[in-house]
């Protein structure tokens, strides 16, 4: 096997950002294509996704349902924003790699950079790459692991057999990996507002700001919060949060879905929280051929009729037809792409599920009202005005 062409030093990587040399992204189907390193020096693979956002890399990087995935931005140029702290989705970067056309930097303060996001975290990054080309090739084929070596590492045979040897994504706990491991309060007591607990599957911070900004108290409680836990006198409302991985994998978190659901109180369940509802709820989950990832999905209400733009990063969904016909529940909002289900809704309990990530923003407000709903459903629990 032949190497494919670098691109020339300084042609894909901007000068403030830092080129670190020749590098490799590999698929394990065979497929290499050359490019230049301008991440951590090191290499890293994982499960290839492709995001056609076309601003919200740091919110990307930083979000925790990307865990294990090497993420290719479509959008030519990454790093044009800079980077602001207070946008952060969490403490850290969970991507295992990240893939551009172009790296750029419309900033001096090398503070301000998304490469020293990810160089601080030993995230390899690689520049130079046909992204629109390698989206094209997973449409075609479906989901692949894939690598980026190291700068100077520019074997391809050597860098295919290390995608093949990455690990499937199904068989790996990333929810562990990014859920806290001690609760923390958001608010108190004083504030006199509903208090919701959110099971912390993998949270972005946003969610959180969108509670807090309904005037909700919130307590974030790790994935292996008990039924009492989160179901503690007081406790006005539920979210499970989004996350990464397969809820096949979740049983004991299907199984407290089911105790809220049973019990009766406010529950939302956003993106990995929404698919494991559908489990409580009955439903069987399936992966997607290659996943749903940017901010132009289209989403239909099927009760409302409106139609919204939406912010979305998963690789399974909800299965319509095997959702059972007894269980309470209806679909409520579809994917206008492909049909798949991006919602669910109890048909007597103050209950709502979404697929995509409403804190997201992409429309900027189209899905913000699924917040609204839910603290209103907590006011009411509560007694709160």
């Amino acid at each position: 096997m032949t190497a494919p062409p670098f691109p020339e030093p300084g042609s894909v990587v901007d000068a403030r950002v830092g080129d670190a040399g020749p590098a490799l992204l590999a698929l394990a189907d065979g497929m290499v294509l050359a490019g230049r390193a301008f991440g951590a020096p090191v290499a890293a693979g994982g499960d290839l996704v492709v995001n056609t956002s076309q601003t919200g890399y740091q919110e990307v990087c930083t979000d925790p349902s990307y865990a294990g995935q090497v993420v290719v931005m479509t959008y030519p140029l990454i790093g044009n924003h800079g980077r602001l702290l207070a946008d952060d989705q969490s403490e850290r970067p969970w991507l295992r790699a990240l893939v551009v056309a172009n790296a750029t930097a419309a900033v001096v303060d090398d503070a301000a950079q998304i490469a020293s996001l990810l160089r601080g975290q030993g995230i390899p990054a690689i520049a130079g790459v046909d992204t629109r080309a390698l989206a094209r090739h997973l449409r075609t084929h479906g989901s692949v692991r894939a690598i980026v070596t190291a700068p100077g590492e520019t074997d391809p045979e050597a860098a295919v057999t290390a995608a093949q040897a990455v690990p499937r994504w199904e068989d790996q706990d990333f929810v562990g990996l990014v859920s806290p491991s001690a609760p923390r309060d958001a608010g108190d007591a004083s504030e006199g507002g509903p208090l919701v607990a959110i099971v912390d599957l993998g949270l972005k911070s946003s969610i959180v700001r969108n509670l807090r900004a309904r005037g909700a108290r919130v307590r974030i409680l790790p994935h292996t919060a008990t039924i009492e836990d989160v179901l503690a006198p007081g406790i006005h409302g539920v979210v499970l949060s989004p996350g990464p991985g397969d809820p096949a994998r979740l049983g004991a978190q299907v199984a407290l879905a089911r105790a809220v659901i049973a019990d009766g109180r406010p529950l939302l369940g956003i993106c990995l929280g929404h698919q494991i509802v559908g489990r409580a709820a009955g439903a069987e989950t399936r992966r997607l051929r290659f996943g749903h990832h940017g901010a132009n999905h289209p989403v239909r209400d099927e009760v409302r009729g409106t139609v919204q733009v939406t912010a979305q990063n998963h690789e399974v969904t909800v299965d319509a037809e095997t959702l059972p016909p007894g269980s309470g529940f209806v679909v409520s909002q579809v994917n206008l792409n492909d049909g798949s289900v991006e919602g669910l809704r109890h048909t007597s309990l103050p209950i709502e599920t979404v697929q995509y990530h409403p804190e997201g923003a992409p429309g900027p407000l189209d899905a913000l009202a699924v917040f609204d709903r839910f603290v209103a459903a907590a006011r009411d629990r509560a007694g709160c005005p």
